[in-house]
C-alpha cells in the first residue's frame, strides 16, 4: 500500500483537484446514487479516466466496480463500463495514444499484475467474471473475454486453478467458438490460447470438448493456409492442445483427424506460383508443419510415433509433403522445415522409409530424392540450417533401416558405380575429401549414419577404392581418411573425420585389423594425445583419438604383428601414461557441445561454427568409454593368465551344458513317467469303479441264487463253480498287477544304475577340477532326489498292488465280458428253472382246485369226510409240491 500512498497523497489548500479527487468523487457518486441513470454515468466517466488515471482508479474503484457486476447485471450498459474499466486498470500494455502516454505520470511497469494480484485474492470475482459469459449481449461478453484474458496473462496459474474449480468453466469458455461474431470466437482463441499453456489438466478437458473438429473447422472456413491470423490462432491453439500431451495425441490420431491434414497442405497452381508466399501463408505452414512434427516426435511414446507414421502414410499426407519438398518456388524457411518434418515423419518407420526412397526429383533425368538433398548438403552455398535438415532427413532415413545403409554403401562399391550418374556415395566421397570443412564434417556424419548397428556394412566400406590421382594406384577409403586426418586442417574436418573412424572401428576387429596394418596411425594417435598444448578445441580432438587408440584395444584381435592389445596397453602406459589417457578422454563429454548434440536427434544449430558432435556419436562414447578404459587399464597386462582363464572357465562352462543337457534329458524322461503313472492311475480308478459295479451284480447274482437254493438244491453247486471262477479271477488280476508293478521298478533300477554309471564315469574324466566336483555333487544330490522320488512312486504302487487296482484295460474288458457271458448263461438257467416252477404252481393249483370239487361231490353224495381226511388231503398236496 506504500506505493498507493505515494500517487494518492491528497492536493495541497487552494490547489486543483487531482485526477485522486476526481476518481473519488465519481466512486462516491457510484455508490450513494439511487438513480441507474447516475451509477452509469459515473462509470462511464472512470472508464474515461482509468487510462490517464490508471492507478488512483484501481485503488479506489476496483472493489465498487466488482460490485455493479453483481448489484447492476441487467443492465448491460452499467456492465460493460465496468468491465472495460476494469481491462484498462488490469492492463500491462503501455498506452495507445501518445498525449495519455506523456501526460499520464510513470508507474511501475508490473502495475497491471499488482491490481491481478488484488482482483484474484477474492476467488468469487473470477466466478462472477464466468457467470457474464452466460450473457449473449456483446456489450458484456466481448469485455469478459478480453478481461478474463489479461488476468491469465498476468496470472495464469491461479485463474487455471479457480477455472477448473469452477462447474462448467471450461465448458463456458469453448461455447465462445460457437460465436457467430467473429471478434468474439477470435478473442476466444486467445483466451482458450492463454488459458491451455502449461495445464495438462485443461488441455484434456478443452480437447474432450470437441476442441479438434471445432479448430480444424475453422480453419477450413478461413481458407486453410491461405487464411488469416485466425489460422494462425487456430494453430496456436491445437499446438498447445498437443505438445507433450500423450493422451490428446492419441484422441487426436484416434479421432481420423490426421486425415484431415492433407488439406492443409495443397500447393497453388502451377500458374499461380510465381504470386509468391505471403508472410502469412509461410507462418500458417511452419505452424501446419509443427502440428505434423508433434505428432509424430522422438519424444513421444514409440507405438504412438509408429501408429502416426503408419497413419500420415496411409491418408497420403507424406505424399503431400515429399511434394513440397521438391517442388518450385518454395521459401527456404519453409522448405527446411518440410525437410525436418518428413525426417520425424519416416524416422524408425519401414514403409514410410521406403515411399521416401522411391521419391523422385521432377528432374530431367529424374532423380531420387536423396540424392538431390544430398546434393545441397554439401553444396557450401546453401543455407546452413537448409544444409543442416538434409542430413537429419538423411540420418532419420537410415535410422533402423539396414535395406537404406546397404543401398548407400553399394553406391560406394565399384562394382555399381555407373557412367554418367550421380550416387549418392559419391557425393558422400566428394564432401568427405572437400575443402570445406563443414562439407566434409557433413559427410563424415553421413557415412557414419550408414553403419550404424551395422558391422556386415562396416566390412563392405573396406572394399570401397578411391582414384588420388592420375597414375597411382587407388587406395582405400580408410587409408584415405587416416590420411586426410593426419594432414591436419581445421576442427570441424578432423572431428568428422574421427567420429567417423570411431564409428567405423567399434564392434568390428576386421576394421581394427586394417587401420592397424597401417604402421603409421599408432605413433599418429600417440602423438596427438601427448600434446599439451592447444585450446579447448584441441583438447577434445585428443580425446578423440584416445578414444580411436582405445577401441583399437579394445577390439584387437593380435592379427598384425606388433600392434598386438598387449603391446598397445604397454605404449598407452609408458608414452602417455594411464592417468593422462584418462583425463583426455574425459575431456570429451565435458565440453559443451558435447551436451548440446546428445539432448537430441534433431540438429538445432544457428551458427556452422556450432557443429562439432553428431548425437549417434554421443550414444557410442557413452555406451563404450568404461570400457575403452578398462582394455587400456594395467590389470589386463598378464593375457597367457586371462587366456587360460578363460579355457578353463570354458571347458568348466562345456562341462557343466553336458550334466545340464543329461540332467534336463533325465528331468524330461521323469516327466514322461509321471505322465504315464497319472495316466494308469486314472485307468485304475476307471477299472475301480467298473469292477464294482461288476461286484454289485455279481452280489445281486449271489443272493438270487440263495433264493433258489431252496427251490433247487442243484443249483448249488453251480454258484459254488461260479465264486470259486470270481476268486480264480481275482486272483490272477493280482498277478498281473505284480508283474506290471515288478517290471516298472526294475525299469527305474535300470535308468537309476544308468545315471550312476555315468556320473562315475564322469567322475574318473576330471577330479583335479574343484567346481567341477561340487557340480557333480549337486548332480549326485538331483539323482539322490530321483531315487526318493522313484521310491515314493514305488510305494504307491505297492499300495496299488494291495488294492487289486493296477489292472491293464484290455485284459479287464476281456474278463469282463466272460463274466457277462457266465451271468447270462446263469440268467438264462434261471429264468427255465422259474418257468418250471411256475407250471408246477399251475399244476398244483389245477390238481387242487379238483381235489376241492371231488370233496365238494362226495358230500354232496353223502360221503362223509372228517376233519383229518382234509388234513390228509392237504398234507397231500404240500407234499406234491415239495
Amino acid at each position: 500500500m506504500d506505493l498507493f500512498r505515494k500517487y494518492l497523497t491528497g492536493p495541497q489548500e487552494g490547489a486543483q483537484p487531482t485526477g485522486a479527487d476526481t476518481v473519488e468523487r465519481l466512486c462516491d457518486r457510484v455508490q450513494s446514487s439511487t438513480l441507474i441513470d447516475d451509477r452509469r454515468d459515473a462509470v462511464r466517466a472512470l472508464k474515461s479516466l482509468s487510462r490517464k488515471f490508471r492507478l488512483e482508479v484501481g485503488a479506489q474503484a476496483m472493489g465498487i466496480l466488482i460490485g455493479i457486476l453483481q448489484t447492476d447485471r441487467t443492465d448491460a450498459e452499467i456492465v460493460g463500463y465496468a468491465l472495460d474499466t476494469l481491462c484498462n486498470v488490469l492492463s500491462t500494455e503501455p498506452a495507445d495514444d501518445e498525449d495519455e502516454a506523456e501526460t499520464a505520470p510513470q508507474l511501475p511497469e508490473d502495475i497491471g499484475s499488482q491490481f491481478t494480484e488484488m482482483f484474484v485474492k477474492e476467488q468469487e470475482n473470477v466466478v462472477i467474471l464466468l457467470s457474464l459469459l452466460e450473457e449473449y449481449d456483446f456489450h458484456i461478453r466481448w469485455p469478459t473475454v478480453r478481461l478474463l484474458t489479461m488476468l491469465l496473462a498476468n496470472r495464469s496459474k491461479e485463474i487455471q486453478d479457480i477455472i477448473l474449480s469452477s462447474p462448467m468453466g471450461v465448458s463456458k469458455l469453448m461455447d465462445l467458438l460457437s460465436d457467430s461474431r467473429e471478434i468474439i470466437r477470435n478473442d476466444g482463441l486467445l483466451l482458450l490460447i492463454q488459458l491451455t499453456r502449461g495445464s495438462t489438466n485443461i488441455q484434456k478437458i478443452v480437447a474432450f470438448e470437441n476442441a479438434f473438429e471445432r479448430l480444424l473447422s475453422i480453419i477450413s472456413e478461413e481458407g486453410d493456409s491461405d487464411g488469416g491470423i485466425v489460422v494462425e490462432d487456430c494453430f496456436l491453439l491445437l499446438l498447445n492442445l498437443l505438445k507433450n500431451n500423450s493422451s490428446n495425441q492419441n484422441f487426436f490420431k484416434e479421432g481420423s483427424y490426421i486425415q484431415r491434414l492433407p488439406a492443409f497442405f495443397e500447393l497453388p497452381p502451377p500458374d499461380k506460383t510465381s504470386e509468391g508466399w505471403s508472410a502469412q501463408k509461410v507462418t500458417n505452414i511452419h505452424l501446419m508443419l509443427q502440428l505434423v512434427r508433434t505428432m509424430v516426435s522422438p519424444n513421444n511414446p514409440m507405438q504412438q510415433t509408429t501408429l502416426s507414421q503408419k497413419v500420415m502414410h496411409n491418408c497420403g499426407l507424406l505424399e503431400k509433403l515429399c511434394n513440397i519438398l521438391m517442388a518450385s518456388g518454395v521459401p527456404a524457411d519453409v522448405l527446411t522445415e518440410t525437410i525436418n518434418t518428413v525426417s520425424e515423419v519416416i524416422r524408425g518407420s519401414q514403409g514410410n522409409q521406403e515411399y521416401f526412397a522411391s521419391v523422385l526429383a521432377p528432374s530431367n533425368p529424374p532423380r531420387p530424392a536423396i540424392v538431390v538433398l544430398l546434393m545441397s548438403m554439401v553444396n557450401e552455398k546453401q543455407p546452413f540450417v537448409l544444409r543442416c535438415a538434409v542430413l537429419y532427413c538423411f540420418q532419420s532415413f537410415l535410422y533402423k533401416n539396414e535395406l537404406g545403409q546397404s543401398q548407400i554403401i553399394q553406391t560406394l562399391l565399384p562394382s555399381t558405380a555407373e557412367v554418367n550418374t550421380i550416387s549418392a556415395g559419391q557425393l558422400l566421397c566428394g564432401g568427405l575429401f572437400s575443402s570445406d570443412s563443414l562439407s566434409t564434417w557433413f559427410a563424415a556424419v553421413a557415412l557414419l549414419h550408414a553403419m550404424v548397428d551395422n558391422v556386415s556394412q562396416k566390412e563392405q566400406l573396406l572394399r570401397v577404392q578411391l582414384a588420388t590421382s592420375l597414375g597411382n594406384p587407388p587406395v582405400s577409403l580408410l587409408q584415405q581418411c587416416t590420411n586426410i586426418l593426419a594432414q591436419g586442417g581445421k576442427v570441424q574436418t578432423r572431428m568428422g573425420l574421427l567420429m567417423l573412424l570411431c564409428h567405423w572401428l567399434s564392434h568390428c576387429p576386421i576394421t581394427v585389423t586394417h587401420f592397424l596394418n597401417n604402421n603409421a596411425n599408432v605413433p599418429f594417435l600417440i602423438s596427438q594425445i601427448s600434446s599439451s598444448e592447444g585450446d579447448e578445441m584441441e583438447l577434445v580432438i585428443q580425446g578423440l583419438c584416445a578414444f580411436l587408440l582405445g577401441l583399437c584395444v579394445l577390439y584387437n584381435q593380435d592379427q598384425v604383428q606388433g600392434n598386438e592389445k598387449a603391446y598397445l596397453r604397454q605404449i598407452i602406459e609408458k608414452r602417455i601414461g594411464v592417468e593422462q589417457f584418462t583425463d583426455k578422454l574425459t575431456q570429451v563429454s565435458k565440453h559443451e557441445s558435447y551436451s548440446r548434440a546428445a539432448k537430441r536427434p534433431e540438429m538445432n544449430y544457428k551458427r556452422a561454427n556450432e557443429v562439432f558432435f553428431d548425437y549417434e556419436f554421443t550414444r557410442l562414447f557413452r555406451g563404450l568409454e568404461n570400457e575403452v578404459l578398462k582394455a587400456v587399464s594395467p590389470s589386463q597386462d598378464n593375457e597367457v593368465e586371462d587366456n587360460k582363464r578363460k579355457v578353463a572357465l570354458d571347458q568348466h562352462e562345456s562341462i557343466v551344458k553336458q550334466f545340464q543337457d543329461l540332467i534336463r534329458e533325465q528331468d524330461g524322461q521323469l516327466n514322461s513317467l509321471r505322465a504315464e503313472l497319472s495316466e494308469s492311475q486314472g485307468k485304475i480308478s476307471e477299472a475301480d469303479s467298473k469292477l464294482e459295479e461288476f461286484l454289485n451284480q455279481v452280489q445281486q447274482l449271489k443272493d438270487q441264487n440263495a433264493l433258489l437254493k431252496a427251490q433247487r438244491g442243484q443249483s448249488s453247486l453251480f454258484f459254488s463253480l461260479l465264486s470259486n471262477a470270481l476268486v480264480f479271477s481275482q486272483v490272477a488280476v493280482a498277478h498281473k498287477v505284480r508283474v506290471m508293478s515288478r517290471n516298472c521298478k526294475l525299469k527305474r533300477a535300470a535308468e537309476i544304475e544308468k545315471l550312476r554309471s555315468q556320473l562315475m564315469a564322469g567322475n574318473t574324466e576330471d577330479t583335479a577340477n574343484t567346481a567341477i566336483l561340487s557340480e557333480r555333487n549337486a548332480l549326485s544330490l538331483k539323482v539322490a532326489e530321483l531315487e526318493e522320488e522313484l521310491s515314493e512312486r514305488a510305494k504307491e504302487k505297492s499300495k496299488l498292488q494291495d488294492d487289486f487296482t493296477a489292472l491293464d484295460q484290455k485284459a479287464l474288458d476281456q474278463e469282463k465280458s466272460e463274466v457277462e457271458i457266465e451271468k447270462m448263461e446263469l440268467q438264462t438257467e434261471l429264468d427255465s428253472t422259474k418257468k418250471e416252477q411256475e407250471d408246477l404252481l399251475v399244476l398244483l393249483a389245477d390238481q387242487d382246485t379238483k381235489l376241492s370239487s371231488y370233496k365238494t361231490k362226495l358230500k354232496d353224495l353223502g360221503q362223509n369226510i372228517t376233519d383229518d381226511e382234509d388234513d390228509d388231503l392237504d398234507d397231500d398236496d404240500d407234499e406234491d409240491d415239495d
